[in-house]
């Protein structure tokens, strides 16, 4: 079987692009950041949803991008200037770039996930990135990601020696968050061990109002489908 890098938050994305990697006959080992995400329970979810979808591996590495700051993601859950937007309708979540956005969080990702596939032999990465149904992050456009497999295979040692070609794979990309649902269902993914919020309380429930819990209920309304995870109820 060929090896897979897949880049495994906890959420809903990553954990259908888990379960398509393995249904395309890969042996995957994921990969998760502490980037020192105020939604740190992502983690935990992330471990479950690994061993749960069969990967033969999962680590996680540790990156604080709260030095680099900029994002409501990284910062304090009290800083009311870079607070998580909470109840935009879905018009507005569309429009722009919002303050969750994360400087350059998915460079960062991918390159740590080259490096450590890399070192496995594994010539092919697999990201959850969508362009469709999200909220406008430039990192997660086509001519990002094929502008960092021309830089995989121009960076590396394997590739530059002919050991082999990094190829990055985003099958969510132009998919619905309902169709995304739709095919993690078909595949088996329990969704109920996935988070999305960007602000869950301290029990782990999400809030329901972020932008991504709001995406998240709209895909799992338009699927016909029941969101298994819990949210508070205030």
């Amino acid at each position: 079987m060929k090896l897979a890098v897949v880049l495994l938050s906890g959420g809903l994305d990553s954990a259908t692009t888990l379960a398509i990697a393995r249904a395309d006959g890969f042996r995957v080992a994921t990969l998760s950041v502490d980037y020192g995400q105020r939604h740190r329970r992502e983690l935990e979810c992330a471990r479950q949803v690994s061993q749960a979808l069969g990967a033969f591996r999962h680590t996680a590495i540790a990156v604080d991008l709260r030095a680099v700051g900029g994002s409501a993601l990284t910062a304090a859950a009290d800083d009311s200037i870079l607070a998580v937007p909470k109840d935009r309708s879905h018009e507005q979540i569309g429009q722009g770039i919002p303050i969750t956005y994360v400087p350059a969080r998915n460079t960062v990702l991918l390159g740590l996930a080259l490096g450590y596939a890399e070192t496995l032999s594994a010539y092919d990465i697999f990201i959850g990135a969508n362009a469709i149904d999200y909220s406008g992050y430039p990192d997660c456009r086509p001519e990002f990601l094929t502008q960092f497999e021309r830089l995989a295979n121009l960076a590396t040692k394997a590739a530059v020696e002919g050991q082999g070609t990094f190829r990055i794979h985003a099958p969510l990309l132009q998919k619905t968050k309902a169709d995304i649902i739709r095919e993690g269902v078909r595949l088996g993914v329990d969704y109920g061990l996935t988070l999305s919020c960007y602000d869950p309380d301290h029990e782990g429930r999400a809030c329901g109002r972020c932008d991504s819990c709001r995406l998240r209920l709209k895909g799992f309304e338009e699927a016909g489908v029941i969101d298994p995870v819990k949210y508070r109820k205030d």
